[in-house]
């Protein structure tokens, strides 16, 4: 496998995400952009990568009753299709790329934004609207499976905004919005995966998140600032969304 270091870079990466309850897709797919991988390889590598990191946290957040079932289910049951159906578009490589782009930059812009999170009483406060779950948990449903990722960069800052609940149980549904939309992705890449996949370099990576993952998740007396470390991500996620437009975009 040329460029070795990516393995290093995917192992911090699971580790800082597993630390604060994310899968990294965004990021393992801003680095694998940076080395010019194989775009349907990228998809599927930031998505089985999504799963291993984030199938522990998730089991955690189930036995210590954190997931509100009632809550998570309306966006769950719209996005796994939408995430499906998004994998099994055929997009041309350019047109994915510039979606890339822009996605990776409206992610960082997410990640960038300083927010209050909600108090108790706020959550019990604030009224739960299915229909509006429904439709956000789609909209980013079907944007991870065109892209590649979990989607839960996007869900977890939107919640968060939106005073959904607290920061424990919103970090919960964002790990098993990671895990579901990541399985459905691939289920729907299965379809259209091309010959000649890189199956040995996608397993070095896989090692390597799951020894990052194991070791972030596991790090629970380290506390990030998760300001820092959703900033320091943020940069990083907005300079190869940058990077990935100024290629793609139709030059005039």
């Amino acid at each position: 496998m040329q460029h070795w270091e990516i393995i290093i870079f995917f192992l911090v990466i699971a580790f800082v995400y597993a630390s604060v309850g994310f899968g990294g897709g965004s990021s393992y797919l801003a680095i694998l952009t940076l080395y010019a991988f194989p775009f349907q390889e990228m998809k599927l590598t930031a998505l089985i990568c999504n799963i291993i990191v984030v199938t522990g946290g998730t089991i955690i957040y189930v036995k210590n009753k954190q997931v509100d079932w009632k809550k998570v289910l309306p966006l769950a049951l719209v996005s796994v299709p939408m995430a499906f159906l998004g994998a099994t578009l055929k997009l041309k490589e350019n047109t994915f790329f510039i979606l890339l782009g822009c996605s990776l930059i409206t992610a960082a812009v997410l990640l960038w934004i300083k927010y209050r999170y909600a108090k108790e009483e706020e959550v019990i406060a604030h009224k739960n609207n299915y229909i509006k779950d429904g439709l956000l948990g789609g909209a980013i449903g079907l944007l991870s499976g065109m892209v590649g990722i979990g989607g839960g960069i996007f869900l977890s800052p939107v919640l968060n905004l939106m005073k959904w609940d607290t920061p424990k149980k919103i970090a919960a549904t964002a790990s098993l919005f990671i895990l579901f939309n990541s399985i459905s992705g691939i289920a729907g890449q299965l379809s259209t995966l091309p010959k000649g996949i890189d199956y040995t370099r996608i397993g070095f990576l896989c090692a390597a998140v799951f020894v990052g993952g194991q070791i972030g998740s596991r790090m629970g007396a380290v506390k990030f600032n998760q300001l820092v470390v959703r900033r320091v991500t943020a940069v990083v996620v907005f300079a190869a969304g940058v990077e990935v437009l100024i290629k793609h975009l139709p030059h005039g």
